[in-house]
């Protein structure tokens, strides 16, 4: 809920300041957050991983300012629920189950009959959904990102190295943004309300729930985000869904449960041992090999890429298998 009321909130700010006003204060509000806490290192970098965390840092800027680009021309419930089938490729992508194809053929059905496209009253802004999928595409390649920065660099020292690279590269677009469009104080607020409530109130909640819940489990909540998505664009935006829009979203969302429940299949096969105590992983760092704690919930795993989804970014994850935005 804190990542939804935080997008709300933030296109509460849009009137003032627009789309890319929120995303650049949101950028810097993340990284001036989670940047100390975290002290991210960047001497003895190689390529390696180098090109990870740039690429990141672009999938930062192009999720974020996608979707709520997104936002402000379809809704925050349509532009989330769209968003939502970048992990779900990612979950079914590699799969050759019929469960898993049976997912995807729902979700099909589910964007169908959420966009009404053979009706006059159905939503015709191909624009605003053409930037949800592209906010889609850009959360599938953050969490295929995020697992290749898991593997090289320590804990959650990438996404906070990615987050500071983002925030410097906003900082100057900032600037200029904000010469043209004289910003209030409130919308000021407003987005750095939302930087907050969707970026380091998620990490932070996640990480906790992940030491207590299973990861499949974790996964299937996540995946109902839509739902709250719609009742919070309800509730603090106005924005009224019809019942066919309804009807898609619980599709979409009954496609992404059963994605990530499968997990529950691996979850049941593992020793009991999850909740011990966190072991060491080798890890790749500059040109030597280090390790990194792993905590048990990232151990107890199930596959599915919403385990850790750190909603709009400030966690990746230890293993980078998590779904929600990055950096900021």
């Amino acid at each position: 809920m804190s990542n939804q009321t935080g997008a709300a909130l933030g296109a509460l700010a849009f009137p003032a300041i627009g789309p890319v006003g929120v995303v650049a204060v949101r950028q810097i509000v993340t990284a001036l957050v989670l940047a100390p806490i975290v002290r991210p290192k960047f001497r003895g970098l190689g390529k390696a991983q180098w090109w990870p965390l740039l690429g990141l840092m672009l999938v930062f800027s192009v999720m974020n300012l996608s979707l709520y680009a997104a936002i402000d021309r379809i809704g925050i419930g349509l532009a989330v629920t769209l968003e939502f089938l970048g992990p779900l490729t990612v979950a079914i992508a590699s799969s050759r189950r019929m469960l898993d194809i049976a997912c995807a053929v729902l979700a099909g059905v589910g964007v169908v009959v959420l966009t009404d496209p053979g009706s006059g009253s159905g939503n015709s802004d191909l624009s605003g959904m053409g930037l949800a999928l592209l906010a889609a595409a850009a959360w599938g390649c953050y969490i295929l990102l995020n697992r290749t920065l898991g593997q090289r660099l320590p804990g959650l020292q990438g996404t906070a190295a990615a987050s500071l690279l983002s925030a410097a590269a906003w900082t100057p677009i900032a600037a200029f943004w904000f010469a043209v469009h004289v910003p209030t104080a409130g919308a000021l607020a407003l987005a750095a309300v939302c930087g907050l409530m969707s970026s380091i109130v998620p990490y932070a909640t996640d990480l906790l729930a992940l030491r207590r819940v299973p990861t499949p489990l974790f996964g299937t909540f996540t995946s109902i985000n839509p739902v709250w998505a719609a009742l919070t664009g309800w509730l603090v935006l106005h924005q009224a869904l019809r019942l066919n829009e309804w009807v898609g979203i619980g599709l979409i969302v009954v496609s992404n449960v059963v994605a990530s429940a499968r997990g529950w299949a691996v979850f049941a096969d593992r020793p009991q041992d999850s909740a011990g105590p966190a072991q060491e992983r080798p890890c790749r760092e500059g040109h030597g090999r280090k390790t990194r704690t792993v905590p048990p919930a990232e151990r107890s795993g199930g596959g599915t890429p919403f385990a850790s989804a750190p909603a709009d970014g400030a966690g990746s994850g230890a293993d980078g298998r998590g779904g929600r935005r990055g950096g900021g």
